[in-house]
């Protein structure tokens, strides 16, 4: 697919934008075409939810709007793993803040509605997220840094792409 050899050593996914409505699922491929996750979104939930699962359909994140609140946010269930997805209240650039329950938290930020932006930790890049890399429409990539939680990090992915088009 060629989007590999980003800065980033771990691997890279192929995602699909504008498909994310409540109700439906797509698939997440590897840089080899491997479909390796499914996103489900359901469509029978008072709230935006997204179920994130592997390639059987084991469930491994459960991502769910929170609804009454001052802002927007999301949460992310991964085993006994907690996250909050929200978006800065301040800032000229997209900006998102994910607190990680008895982690360390992570930003995401750039051009988040152009699919061009960085998940940090710390300072650290952990992973890019790029449309520059596809000839295909409504398409993009995202690329890790090895040793981090794919899961997790694709569920963000996830949560920031909902929540930019909400």
């Amino acid at each position: 697919m060629g989007f590999r050899d980003r800065g980033l050593d771990g691997p890279t996914f192929q995602m699909r934008e504008k498909l994310m409505a409540v109700g439906d699922d797509y698939w997440i491929e590897d840089d080899s075409g491997h479909r390796l996750f499914k996103v489900n979104g359901k469509a029978a939930r008072l709230r935006e939810t997204f179920i994130l699962e592997d390639a059987n359909g084991v469930e491994l994140c459960k991502i769910q709007e929170k609804k009454l609140s001052v802002r927007d946010k999301m949460t992310i269930e991964h085993g006994s793993t907690t996250a909050t997805v929200h978006k800065r209240l301040l800032g000229i650039r997209d900006h998102y803040v994910i607190d990680v329950e008895g982690g360390e938290d992570l930003k995401a930020h750039g051009n988040i509605l152009d699919h061009e932006y960085e998940i940090e930790r710390d300072g650290d890049t952990v992973a890019k997220v790029s449309k520059k890399w596809f000839r295909v429409r409504d398409t993009y990539g995202v690329q890790l840094a090895s040793g981090q939680d794919v899961a997790l990090i694709l569920a963000i992915t996830v949560c920031v792409d909902a929540m930019a088009r909400g």
